[in-house]
C-alpha cells in the first residue's frame, strides 16, 4: 500500500513583508516564474527569500529582480547556481501593458508581495504600489498597534 504524503502546512514559500510597510497596495496580480529544477527543489524546502526584490518591465516582459533563491547543498555540479538571477514572470500581454503604464507614473513601483504554491505551479503574487512617507509609516504602525489592543481587551470582556 502506497503511502500518502503529509499536505504541507500552507502552500506560501516567502513572503515581503517588507513591501506593505513601505507602499500602499494598490492593485495585485498572479504571474507564474520562469524557474529552472533547482529552484524548484529548493523552493519545496522553502528556501526563498524576496526582501528588496521588484519587478522591472524591459522588451514587452517582466523580469523579477532581486529575490533570491538559495540552493540547496545536495544540488548537481554540473550546472553552474546563481541564487541571485533575474526571473522572468509569466503575464499577459494586457496585464504588463497595464503594470508599464502605471509604473510610468510618478510614485508608482511594481514589488514581488508573494510565492507560493498553487496546485503544482509556483506562482508570483506581484503589487502595483505607491510609495509612503515616513508619517504614514508610522501612522501605520499606530492604527496595527491599536487593533492588537482592541483584539486584547475584546478577549478579555469575553472570559
Amino acid at each position: 500500500m502506497a503511502k500518502k504524503k503529509k499536505a504541507p502546512s500552507s502552500n506560501t514559500i516567502a513572503l515581503n513583508k517588507k513591501a506593505k510597510h513601505d507602499y500602499f497596495i494598490e492593485e495585485k496580480f498572479e504571474a507564474g516564474m520562469e524557474l529552472q529544477g533547482w529552484e524548484v527543489k529548493s523552493c519545496r524546502e522553502g528556501k526563498a527569500q524576496l526582501t528588496d526584490s521588484y519587478v522591472l518591465f524591459k522588451d514587452g516582459q517582466a523580469w523579477l529582480l532581486g529575490a533570491r533563491i538559495q540552493p540547496l547543498p545536495s544540488a548537481s555540479t554540473h550546472f553552474v547556481t546563481e541564487p541571485d538571477r533575474t526571473r522572468r514572470l509569466l503575464l499577459n500581454k494586457r496585464e504588463i501593458a497595464k503594470l508599464v503604464a502605471a509604473v510610468n507614473q510618478k510614485g508608482y513601483a511594481c514589488v514581488c508581495t508573494a510565492i507560493y504554491w498553487k496546485q503544482h505551479l509556483i506562482k508570483c503574487e506581484i503589487a502595483l504600489a505607491k510609495g509612503k512617507a515616513g508619517h504614514d509609516k508610522r501612522e501605520t504602525e499606530r492604527e496595527r498597534d491599536w487593533n492588537r489592543q482592541k483584539q486584547r481587551l475584546m478577549r478579555s470582556d469575553h472570559r
